[in-house]
Formats: structure tokens, C-alpha cells, sequence
């Protein structure tokens, strides 16, 4: 007899295999993969279809799906290129969207339409670091100067919320949840850099041979660390997120060296090629779209709260970076700050888990970051192309009015080399 969940884990791998496909069919259009996984979740699901079911073993792989989604968010925290001007300045516009957030979510409040300003305090001040890294690498940005501002600002977007998450939506005492807090961040930092600097040549030789042989052990190792790192945030009380982040800082300080692109690889294939698909499958099949179609006010609650993102990560990057960015890099980067859906998925979630938000507002809040995804990265990628046109010589500069002269610091922004839309990663 067939175990009821294997028809399900059959369907998931359908969609993570069509997805990029149709991703890529739809360039044009510029739907992400992760979108479309999101979805067809939603139509497979037991609003729709009603063809695929959760249960604890489809439930246990979307849960090892978001500690790699998470894990590979922290593997990708570079702090060497973020350093200095561009971390400093997206931790400022951070705290300037935390304080926008807290003031709009306690008036949101005391209008009735949510109960909890924490929960959409939290989900409005992310940013998708994840879903935009490809887009930069695809369009030839990654590497600018520009490129290295973006990446500080998602990096913050990402790890200050899941700290906040750790802080704020624990059972514990919040003053026990910072200290326990503050010690599993020093304790987990400062076994990485023990370990890089204790490393013996024997050791460091022995994973590189088993690295492209059968026993692929710098892969179990990483693995490895992800369970444990996730069980010990799982003990002190701390939310799991923190411990998946940790582990991928962690790895990437331990496989820095030769190898270390190699083991990227072999670790984006294992999250990106099975894990993380299960997970935005499964969001989309226990996305509450019921709540959507028969409550109205849920539908009227979208456009809201895409403004409310788009006014919360967006104004404070224009403000902070008036003075270090071209005013044609301004509104792309306040765009590219705003684009979350990852983090909304989760914390929306761990929201309605907890009681502390109604289903129709997470509905609406993960078709705002759905929508964020389809449109912000591309209207700002868009926004670049017509800043670099004015710069080449016998642009469009003698029509359009003439930007102030770049500061030495800032790198010119080539026009994307390929099809800015695809979202799925390398």
C-alpha cells in the first residue's frame, strides 16, 4: 500500500521541475520560479485541486527546506565586500525602516485591521537577498559598486528580521531570549574563526579529497553543522532560523579557500535542487486562499500592504543613500530593498502559528511579497538601463534631464548582458 505522502512529494517534484521551466518559457514576462512554485502549490493544494495534503513527513522536508533556505542566506553574507559605507549605511536605513514599521503597524493597529503590530512590523521590513542575487548576476550588476550596496542592504534585510524573530516571537522572557541571543551568535562566530585559524593541513587535505569522492564529506560536514547549530538555537529557545543562518556563516568561513566554489555548488544543489522547492511548495499549498476569496477586505488589505513595503524599505533607502548614489540609482535601490517574499512566507507563518495573526492577513501579506518579486527587481533593473543609456556617449542624454556628476567611488552600471527576469538560481 502506498503511503499517503508519497503522491505528494511526487507532485512537489512535478512543480519544482516545471517551475523554472515555465520560468524561463515566461522570461519576458519575468515571473520567478519561486513564484510560480508558490502557485501551483496553491492550485494543488486543498483550496483548489485538492490533490496534494500535508502530514508530518511532507511537513519535516518543507522544515529542512527552510533551515537550507535560511543556511544558504547566511552562507551568502559576505562580510569583506559589504564592509565599511555600504554595511553602515544599510544597517541606518534598516533601523530607520524598523522605526517606520513599529510608528505604521500601531496605527495599523488602531484601526482594527491587524492585532499584533510585531508580527507585520517584522514581515514589512525584510528584503529578499536570495531572490535578488541571481537578478544582479544575471544583469551584470553584482559585481559594481552599486551591486555592493544592494548586497549590504539585503544582507541586513535578511539577518536583522531573523534576530527580530528570534527576540520578539519566542515564549521566553525577551530579556533571557537577547542573552541566550547574544551568546549562541558569539559562541557559533567564535567556533568558526577557532576553527579556521586551528585548522591542520592533514585535516584541510583529507576534505578536499573527499570532496569530489563518493563519501562528499565537507558536504556532510556542512550538513552536518546545519542540524547541529539548528538543535542547539532549538534548546537555548531561540527560533531555528537563527540557527540555520548561523550555520551557513559558519561553513563559509570554514570552506574559504580553493575549494570553496565548489562546495557552494554542491551545497546551492542540494537547497535549491530539493530542499528549498519543498518548502515554497508547501507554503503554497497551505497559502489560505479561502480567506481571500470570501473575505473582500482580505483582497483590499493587498495593494495596502504593498504600499506599506514599498513606503517602509523604500523611503529610508532614499534618504540614507541621497548622498552616496546618482539620483539614477536612487529609486532602483529603494526598489530592490522592498522586494521580499522568503521572509514575508516565514514570518507570516510563525504569525499565524503562534496566534499573533489572522490567516487572511498572512494571505494577503505573502501575495504582497509575491507581487514585490514580479514587479520591483524589474522595474529597477528597467530604472538602471536608463541611467547607464544617459551615461553612454549619443545616449538619450540630450532628452532626458542631465544627472549630477557621479562621485568617484560609485562604478558606472553597465546595461544588463542578459534577460534581467530570471529569478532562478545559479
Amino acid at each position: 500500500m502506498v503511503s499517503s505522502w508519497i503522491p505528494t512529494l511526487v507532485l512537489i517534484g512535478c512543480i519544482a521541475v516545471i517551475s523554472p521551466i515555465l520560468a524561463e518559457m515566461t522570461g519576458k514576462l519575468g515571473i520567478p520560479g519561486v513564484v510560480l512554485e508558490l502557485g501551483l502549490g496553491i492550485i494543488v493544494g486543498p483550496d483548489v485541486l485538492k490533490l496534494a495534503h500535508t502530514g508530518d513527513v511532507v511537513n519535516g522536508f518543507s522544515d529542512m527546506g527552510l533551515a537550507f533556505l535560511m543556511f544558504l542566506a547566511g552562507f551568502e553574507l559576505d562580510l569583506l565586500r559589504i564592509r565599511g559605507r555600504p554595511l553602515r549605511l544599510a544597517s541606518l536605513g534598516w533601523v530607520a525602516s524598523a522605526g517606520l514599521a513599529v510608528a505604521i503597524a500601531l496605527a495599523v493597529v488602531s484601526t482594527g485591521l491587524v492585532h499584533d503590530p510585531v508580527v507585520l512590523g517584522l514581515c514589512l521590513t525584510t528584503t529578499a537577498l536570495g531572490t535578488l542575487l541571481p537578478v544582479l548576476r544575471d544583469a551584470s550588476v553584482f559585481d559594481t559598486e552599486f551591486g555592493r550596496y544592494v548586497m549590504a542592504v539585503g544582507t541586513v534585510g535578511e539577518f536583522a528580521p531573523i534576530v527580530a524573530v528570534g527576540v520578539f516571537l519566542t515564549q521566553r522572557d525577551p530579556l533571557i531570549t537577547i542573552a541566550l541571543l547574544s551568546f549562541f551568535v558569539a559562541t557559533a562566530v567564535g567556533a568558526a574563526l577557532l576553527a579556521t585559524r586551528t585548522q591542520q593541513p592533514r585535516v584541510v587535505a583529507m576534505l578536499s579529497r573527499n570532496l569530489h569522492s563518493s563519501a562528499q564529506l565537507p558536504v556532510r560536514v556542512s550538513v552536518l553543522l546545519i542540524l547541529l547549530l539548528v538543535y542547539l538555537a532549538f534548546e537555548l529557545g531561540l527560533d531555528v532560523l537563527l540557527g540555520a543562518f548561523a550555520a551557513g556563516i559558519v561553513v563559509r568561513l570554514f570552506s574559504a579557500g580553493e575549494d570553496s566554489v565548489v562546495i557552494r555548488e554542491k551545497l546551492e544543489a542540494i537547497g535549491f535542487g530539493f530542499l528549498v522547492p519543498i518548502f515554497f511548495v508547501v507554503s503554497g499549498m497551505q497559502f489560505d486562499l479561502h480567506s481571500l476569496i470570501h473575505k473582500p477586505s482580505a483582497l483590499l488589505r493587498i495593494p495596502v500592504f504593498l504600499l506599506l513595503i514599498l513606503v517602509i524599505r523604500g523611503l529610508p533607502a532614499l534618504f540614507v543613500y541621497r548622498k552616496h548614489l546618482p539620483k539614477g540609482q536612487l529609486i532602483p535601490l529603494a526598489l530592490f530593498s522592498a522586494t521580499g517574499l522568503p521572509l514575508i512566507v516565514v514570518i507570516a507563518d510563525i504569525g499565524v502559528s503562534a496566534h499573533r495573526m489572522a490567516p487572511e492577513n498572512a494571505a494577503a501579506l505573502i501575495a504582497v511579497g509575491i507581487l514585490s518579486v514580479l514587479m520591483f527587481p524589474a522595474t529597477g533593473l528597467r530604472g538602471l538601463q536608463r541611467y547607464a543609456a544617459r551615461l553612454e556617449p549619443g545616449g538619450s542624454a540630450g532628452t532626458a534631464p542631465a544627472e549630477p556628476q557621479t562621485p568617484a567611488h560609485h562604478d558606472e552600471i553597465p546595461p544588463p548582458a542578459t534577460d534581467p527576469s530570471g529569478m532562478s538560481p545559479e
